[in-house]
């Protein structure tokens, strides 16, 4: 088949590696244009802009896909199917129907539960025990096309959503590759999803990253590992910003800890305990403006931070 490939970021290069070492045609990839990031601002290419160059593969960028021109160029290339993943761009129906097949996703939960911007991190936040991804048709409403197949992942207790985004990627890749031969054979099976079981993955801000200590650990330990890589769990110390990179929830009865106003830290046999509404939050990894991230253990050899109130 002849393929158009639309995506943008890491999560997307698994899945048109997958493509571009199958038997079929990857005839276009498209990925959002070139954005300034970093301290200097200078453009940078998306990291599938920068796969579909090292391959060769004509690459097109446009603002959006509404216009006359762009879908004349959609069209020209006379395709057999589109493949989006994480592309970052709201097809239009016109954009949808120019492939010969329509467009098919690789969606980052099993749908329908977490449509939408962030399934990834709301799943881990709301303390799944399982996500994985869908391969599903594509259609007007967000993510609300019929699943085409699903490849599940139980969520370790370690997990983050950086190590989730990780292993999804993989999946995806695994779980398009078997779609495509199924709809080569001609023998795919969509289901329907269903409405009433539908939630929604709110796009991360960062105002959510700050920790509300009179939450319970167990709340506040998802929370960290969700909010992993970004924007990252943060609380005050002393006036600045710790970014808690590692946290966990400790298992403890009748501990004099329990007592303690929640933020207070305690720091006994090198380690950092902070009271929560409920539990201990043990930390492991943190990092101060301007530092690198680093042990709880390395942060208490250079600061006291027993007794210390968090923010």
């Amino acid at each position: 088949m002849k393929i158009i490939f639309a995506g943008t970021p890491e999560f997307a290069v698994p899945s048109l590696q997958a493509l571009l070492a199958s038997r079929h045609e990857v005839c276009a990839v498209y990925t959002q244009p070139d954005r300034p990031a970093g301290r200097g601002r200078q453009l940078q290419i998306s990291p599938v802009k920068t796969l579909a160059l090292a391959h060769a593969i004509p690459v097109f960028q446009p603002l959006t896909l509404k216009t006359d021109e762009d879908l004349q160029q959609l069209m020209s290339h006379n395709a057999d199917l589109m493949v989006v993943v994480a592309y970052g761009m709201i097809l239009t129906q016109a954009a949808l129907d120019a492939p010969r097949l329509g467009c098919i996703n690789v969606h980052g939960s099993l749908l329908p539960r977490w449509r939408g911007a962030a399934p990834i991190q709301r799943a881990l936040m709301a303390g799944d025990e399982k996500t994985g991804v869908t391969i599903m048709q594509i259609v007007r409403q967000l993510d609300a096309g019929d699943m085409l197949h699903k490849e599940e992942y139980v969520i370790g207790v370690n997990d983050t959503a950086s190590d989730l985004h990780d292993k999804l990627a993989e999946l995806g890749a695994i779980g398009l590759s078997k779609v495509l031969v199924q709809i080569e054979a001609g023998v795919v099976h969509a289901e329907p999803q269903d409405e009433s079981l539908v939630t929604y993955a709110e796009k991360l801000t960062k105002s959510e990253a700050f920790i509300d200590w009179r939450q319970p650990a167990s709340v506040i330990a998802l929370k960290v590992r969700g909010l992993n890589a970004w924007p990252v769990a943060q609380t005050l110390y002393q006036g600045e910003v710790l970014r808690i990179w590692q946290a966990e929830s400790l298992a403890v009865n009748n501990d004099p800890l329990l007592q303690l106003e929640p933020g207070i830290v305690s720091c006994h046999n090198k380690n950092m305990d902070v009271a929560t509404g409920n539990g201990l939050l043990r930390l492991h990894e943190v990092q101060l403006p301007g530092g690198k991230r680093m042990t709880a253990q390395a942060f208490l050899n250079a600061h006291a931070a027993h007794g210390v109130k968090l923010g």
